[in-house]
């Protein structure tokens, strides 16, 4: 049985990791699994709790492990604590002699891509076997690449065989938004459905229902989101960058939040874009007052 269907063990923890629930997966009693799920379940603690922030913890907890999905965590653990170079190194030795454990592929695929890798990322999530969370990466990547149709033919073949999985959903609906029109409505179901829950919510459902919102001209809807998701996470990046962004649309000064951003996350997307922006900006500023002087 798969351990992440609706009737396995792992069906909890799994959607509390996806629905940006961490520390709820941090606190997952694993002491009823059955063994062959203890490292599965073992694997996305770790996860969850590099993505709280303590990859040192994480990454101490692995030193010297010999298992692929332990060595794996490693590199997820060194590529949150800056060391990028240290953690494609990990993963291009495991692709090399693990490259059929699932772990290596979307652990590994995850440290690839952060590390602009791409088409390495991608050849490593396709060698996978049914794993909807390898599915669910390469989207992303699609995304990320502009290729929106290569994202659309992957959410499609997944739905055939995955039916109503909230990975499946979700990746439906990251598709969703790129594509607009009646589709921003149907990602927004999905997103409200899960942020809205007590059950499922998190900051990450509640910033995604927000972008649903923005996308459908809702603003005022979005701001009482991100208010949510702020009041659960002061300190929370996207919903800033989110808010800032908002703010831009309604007219607002955006100020406070570009300080919060930068102090938060001075690398995040959004504040380099808006670098480049500028500096683009100013050099051909200066083009046009080089002609006008001469």
């Amino acid at each position: 049985m798969d351990p992440y269907s609706a009737e396995g063990e792992l069906i909890n923890i799994h959607n509390h990791f996806h629905q940006g629930q961490y520390q709820e997966v941090v606190d997952y009693d694993v002491s009823t699994l059955s063994s062959e799920n203890e490292l599965p379940a073992r694997v996305l603690q770790l996860r969850a709790r590099i993505a709280l922030g303590q990859a040192e913890d994480a990454l101490a907890d692995v030193t010297g492990e010999k298992e692929p999905e332990l060595q794996a965590i490693a590199a997820l653990a060194e590529q949150a604590l800056g060391n990028s170079d240290k953690a494609v190194g990990i993963i291009e030795k495991l692709a090399q002699s693990a490259a059929d454990n699932t772990t290596v592929q979307v652990v590994g695929g995850t440290v690839l891509q952060a590390a602009g890798k791409s088409e390495e990322a991608l050849a490593l999530l396709s060698q996978h076997q049914g794993s909807l969370d390898a599915v669910a990466l390469i989207v992303q990547v699609h995304l990320q690449q502009n290729r929106t149709d290569l994202a659309v033919k992957e959410v499609t073949a997944a739905r055939r065989w995955a039916q109503d999985s909230l990975l499946v959903n979700l990746a439906e609906s990251w598709v969703g938004l790129r594509l607009g029109g009646e589709k921003y409505q149907q990602a927004f179901y999905v997103f409200e459905e899960l942020a809205q829950a007590p059950a499922t919510s998190s900051v990450r459902s509640l910033v995604s229902q927000a972008v649903a919102e923005l996308h459908l001209g809702r603003t005022e809807e979005a701001q009482a989101a991100l208010d949510q998701a702020l009041k659960k996470e002061p300190k929370f990046a996207e919903a800033i960058a989110n808010l800032l962004v908002l703010n831009v649309i309604a007219g607002k000064d955006t100020a406070e939040q570009r300080t919060l951003l930068e102090a938060t996350d001075a690398q995040h997307p959004l504040l380099v874009d808006l670098a480049e922006k500028s500096d683009l900006f100013d050099k051909a500023a200066a083009k046009y007052s080089a002609k006008a002087s001469a």
